[in-house]
């Protein structure tokens, strides 16, 4: 049995109301004090929280009593236009039409129109057989003579699950080629003496370290001789010693490895054997980026993001080919599995990791 809600007939009131329930899972709807509408999804093992008309974000993440979001500045999310103005989520979609820091001849906003993007439709779809909960919705953009496209996105809850499959598909709806670029934002909470371990190269070569301070990072002493000793060793950065100097933030390029079954896996194991994870297929996303800010304010990483470029804006990545064409009428998307990972989980997912690297 299937129990699906159209999310444009719910009322999103200031008082949290249920939507359905069954299969495991508890749906209910409410809407922040900014006036940002929110779906709150439960199940044995935890909560997400999805802003289902809001860029399709998942703004918190909790499982098994473990909060898996950022330490962010922001309570709750903000009403704006602005990326840097309501950062906080879990998990964004960026892009489409632009992603990264704008270079100077770039006029999309800080990784593209999606992050805030005014999703039009959603639902909600609980497959009480399969014991799974999945929260979808789309958005349409359209700009005359310039672009036109449908983004679907879509995120899977196992009732009994600690882990999140997230999705996002999109449909040229021109009868022209356009140009997309994608980066899937993972915001996950370090910790003290973690480590990170993933299925690349530990070299200089496949984890390069940016070196180039966006507009928006102001650089403290010693940050720019961080960075260089950074992209000498980036080993340096697997384990997160309490005082590397993560402040503002450090992003580097990986290539990661895909297995025998097209999947690259990327995990930070907790000191407890625990670990945060991320697994995609280099197929569809040819680029992962890893971004580390440990500051008293912001406290965030990224096991792994995947990307269909670099950090460096339209016009930079399109000159290094890195832009992905999508033919008129056609379609691109992502798969991606994130969340958290047990004990036993966590060794079987770093022996596969190991035989990857060889």
């Amino acid at each position: 049995m299937a129990i699906r809600v159209d999310l444009s007939s719910v009322n999103f009131g200031e008082k949290e109301r249920l939507l359905a329930q069954g299969g495991g899972f508890v749906v209910s709807a409410f809407k922040y004090d900014s006036g940002i509408a929110a779906l709150r999804v439960k199940s044995k093992r935890g909560e997400i929280v999805v802003l289902p008309f809001r860029g399709h974000q998942i703004w918190s993440c909790v499982f098994d009593g473990r909060n898996l979001t950022m330490k962010s500045m922001f309570r709750e999310p903000v009403v704006t236009e602005r990326y840097l103005e309501t950062y906080g989520s879990f998990f964004i979609h960026c892009g489409a039409t632009g992603m990264g820091a704008p270079g100077p001849t770039d006029r999309h906003p800080l990784h593209g129109e999606l992050p805030l993007a005014p999703f039009q439709r959603g639902w909600i779809e609980i497959d009480e057989v399969k014991g799974t909960c999945a929260i979808a919705g789309t958005y349409e953009h359209t700009v005359a003579f310039s672009h036109h496209y449908l983004a679907t996105s879509t995120y899977v809850m196992g009732a009994d699950s600690t882990l999140l499959d997230a999705s996002l598909q999109v449909d040229n709806l021109k009868k022209t080629a356009m140009d997309l670029m994608y980066l899937a934002h993972a915001n996950f909470r370090p910790i003290d003496n973690g480590e990170f371990i993933y299925s690349a190269p530990y070299t200089p070569e496949a984890v390069r370290v940016r070196k180039s301070i966006p507009a928006h990072i102001t650089p403290k002493p010693g940050y720019r001789e961080f960075l260089e000793e950074l992209a000498k060793n980036p080993k340096l950065h697997h384990v997160l010693k309490p005082g590397l100097a993560f402040d503002p933030e450090a992003a580097m390029m990986i290539d990661m490895k895909a297995g025998k079954d097209g999947f690259a896996h990327a995990l930070f194991r907790r000191p407890d054997g625990t670990a945060d994870y991320m697994r995609y297929s280099p197929s569809q996303c040819g680029q992962c980026c890893r971004w580390i800010c440990r500051t008293p304010d912001q406290d965030a990483m990224a096991v792994a993001f995947p990307s269909t470029s670099g950090l460096e804006g339209y016009t930079a990545e399109k000159a290094k080919g890195l832009v992905v064409n999508v033919d008129g009428g056609k379609n691109w998307r992502v798969d991606m599995r994130l969340g958290a990972l047990s004990k036993e989980e966590t060794t079987a997912v770093v022996k596969e990791i190991e035989k990857i690297n060889g």
